[in-house]
């Protein structure tokens, strides 16, 4: 698809806790488009909570999972809210830069940490022995490499995060 059309997609990457599915809700109803969330969807297709994946199969069969749910995303004209590490897939972000926009949603990692109140229940993928600033370290230049925006979060209310990112894609005529 010819990546200045009217209806390709806008694709929400960033940080656990950047608030890609909260601004993804309303930027969707703020531009009239669908909504969709990566990590629901995998929930959906397993039947399955991320957690449990994790636990149960192992991080190397969540990100399988995580790439088959994406490549799988035939939709156009969405907001498609991605799971954190979806970055991890090269395969994955070119299909999702294919078909969309990408907007990076940037926050330090003290918001990130501060935001993250349930990291053992929220199907995050953190090898072991890592923390959340090893986390940061190593997905922070994945970002800036696929974003084709990026937006600051770290510090605005959700309304202006949605505002900023609608202003950035004028430029796409998305």
């Amino acid at each position: 698809m010819n990546r200045s059309s009217p209806s390709k997609n806008i694709v929400l990457i960033g940080m656990p806790g950047s608030g890609k599915s909260t601004i993804g809700v309303l930027l969707a109803k703020t531009l009239g488009r669908k909504f969709i969330d990566t990590d629901i969807r995998i929930q959906e297709v397993t039947g399955r909570l991320l957690q449990e994946i994790l636990d149960k199969d192992g991080i190397g069969a969540f990100l399988e999972i995580e790439e088959e749910t994406i490549l799988a995303l035939d939709r156009h004209h969405a907001v498609i809210a991605t799971g954190g590490s979806v970055v991890y897939s090269r395969r994955a972000m070119e299909h999702l830069r294919q078909q969309g926009i990408v907007v990076y949603l940037q926050v330090s990692s003290e918001v990130m940490e501060r935001r993250l109140k349930n990291i053992t229940t929220r199907g995050l993928v953190l090898h072991p022995g890592q923390d959340l600033r090893d986390l940061y370290d190593e997905r922070l230049p994945l970002y800036e490499k696929y974003a084709d925006i990026t937006i600051n979060c770290t510090d605005d209310p959700i309304e202006h995060g949605v505002e900023k990112i609608a202003g950035g894609l004028k430029q796409y005529r998305a």
